[in-house]
């Protein structure tokens, strides 16, 4: 296994892909996605690399923009005519520069995730920030949850404790319940249309409810085929109604928040 997934990482160590159509004079190739991750790239000259970067950009965030944005005022419309249901588009990751104006013409809401900001320069979105045509979230079943997170990177969490929590000194080993009910808060007053939480960063805040392990709560790991869908609720529905402390604290900041 160790020796397939090597050859595999191998064979996708590549810059360009030859799409050369059948017939055609010369050869053409497209970028990879994420090519500058590949040690291919990274080994090359600074200057090349500088090079070859600004071919990417333009590549994929300029020389395609016009064509997705006519495809979009095409198709999103005629999606929207099909439902009364309110539309969120997932907007992360490589998007184009059309997008945000495409989605502000059609009122799509955006979707916001505090660890992933979509301004450049910055390490954190603020929820207080968020347009009001948007969804706020601290996590999504793609990622792991607020507890998860909280013991991936210290160094960054270091960061978002005192840049975001407002905090000096050093930050708590573990994402303890009352860090989770300050995350929550700020979500709650985003002045953002939805605040939308998985019931784990939810019971993130009450430690005797939450599971043990926090690694446990994760729904899904992209990466890992073997890591679908992994996530059982540990509680019955009928062992939340009679959490009484819990739903009076959790009705109480939903009130307090305007929500």
């Amino acid at each position: 296994m160790a020796v397939k997934q090597g050859l595999l990482q191998l064979l996708s160590n590549i810059i360009l892909i030859e799409v050369t159509p059948d017939g055609a004079p010369e050869k053409q190739y497209a970028f990879r996605i994420s090519m500058e991750k590949t040690s291919s790239f990274q080994y090359l000259p600074d200057e090349v690399k500088e090079t070859i970067k600004a071919l990417y950009v333009d590549y994929f965030y300029r020389r395609q923009d016009d064509f997705w944005q006519a495809e979009a005022m095409e198709k999103l419309p005629a999606l929207k005519r099909a439902t009364n249901m309110l539309i969120c588009g997932e907007d992360l990751g490589m998007v184009p520069h059309c997008v945000p104006d495409v989605m502000r013409e059609l009122g799509i809401l955006s979707l916001e995730i505090q660890r992933m900001p979509k301004q450049t320069g910055v390490a954190f979105f603020h929820p207080a920030d968020a347009p009001y045509l948007s969804v706020v979230t601290p996590s999504t079943h793609d990622m792991s949850t607020l507890r998860g997170w909280w013991e991936e990177d210290r160094a960054l969490i270091q960061r978002f404790f005192n840049e975001m929590l407002g905090y000096e000194g050093a930050a708590p080993y573990f994402c303890e319940p009352w860090i989770c009910r300050k995350l929550l808060e700020q979500h709650l007053h985003s002045p953002a249309m939805w605040a939308i939480f998985q019931l784990q960063d939810l019971l993130g805040m009450d430690g005797d409810l939450r599971r043990e392990d926090p690694h446990a709560e994760r729904i899904n790991i992209p990466a890992n085929p073997k890591h679908y869908w992994r996530y059982r609720m540990h509680l019955g529905l009928e062992d939340l109604q009679k959490a009484k402390e819990y739903n009076d604290t959790l009705l109480k900041m939903v009130k307090q928040s305007g929500r």
